[in-house]
């Protein structure tokens, strides 16, 4: 099974979610940031490079919150969400092509890839 980690980035109540490039797999799929653990890499700084990598900008990861498994046609993941602050908003994005902040009430259920009765409890 592949680890994941998903930023948990809040701001004004609301969480950071981006939308996959119609070229990728998931396409069109709206996801917390983050991406695939590395041999030899934390959870953590799995997700700092991949905030580099994916929204251009530089992140601090703390915390676990929760951890989900999902099975996909292409493959089981567990997700590992993790509390993320951003140093900067300057976003450059290079795996999705729009991201936006949503309440957790609203629309992490049907947009996200962790569980939102996860997300709550924390």
């Amino acid at each position: 099974m592949k680890r994941v980690s998903a930023a948990l980035i809040e701001q004004g109540g609301e969480f950071l979610i981006a939308r996959r490039s119609a070229h990728d797999t998931l396409g069109g799929f709206w996801e917390f940031p983050g991406g695939k653990v590395e041999k030899g890499e934390t959870p953590q700084e799995c997700l700092e490079r991949e905030i580099l990598e994916e929204l251009g900008v530089e992140s601090t990861a703390g915390d676990e919150v929760c951890k989900s498994v999902y099975e996909y046609e292409h493959g089981a993941f567990e997700i590992i969400a993790i509390k993320t602050t951003l140093k900067s908003s300057n976003f450059k994005l290079s795996s999705h092509d729009k991201i936006k902040f949503v309440k957790k009430s609203d629309s992490l259920n049907s947009s996200s890839c962790l569980q939102t009765s996860q997300l709550q409890k924390r």
